[in-house]
This record gives C-alpha cells, structure tokens and sequence, in this order.
C-alpha cells in the first residue's frame, strides 16, 4: 500500500480513536468509581489513539510476504 494511503487511513484511525476514547471517558466519568486522574482529553486518550495509529500505519505498510501464516 502506498505510504500516502497508509498515513491517510492511519490519520483517520487516530481522529476516529479520540472521539470514541472521548465519548468512554466521559462515560466513565460520570460513574461513582472513576478515578481522580482521568480528565477528558487526557494522557490515556491521545496514548491509545496513538498506539492504534500505529499499529495501523505498520500494518498497512508491511509487505505482503511478511504475514503470518505464509
């Protein structure tokens, strides 16, 4: 896959992450056992959606002859 098309995809990943982690954070917040450090748009927010990023980046870039199973 083109690293054009790879960063695009991992780009939308990442936007699509921080508004689903966004939405489990505020989720999460309202409930009675949250803990004190998570705010929204938090460490543990752009962290995840970052490793997922990645993971898709990598996964798009790496050659076909490198999966597993073949």
């Amino acid at each position: 896959m083109p690293d054009f098309v790879a960063a695009s995809l991992a780009s939308a990943v990442f936007c699509l992450a921080i508004i689903a982690l966004n939405a489990l954070t505020r989720l999460a917040l309202q409930a009675p056992f949250a803990p004190d450090g998570l705010a929204e748009n938090g460490f543990l927010q752009y962290g995840g959606a970052l490793a997922l990023a990645g993971t898709t980046y990598r996964r798009a870039t790496r050659l076909p002859g490198k999966f597993i199973g073949e």
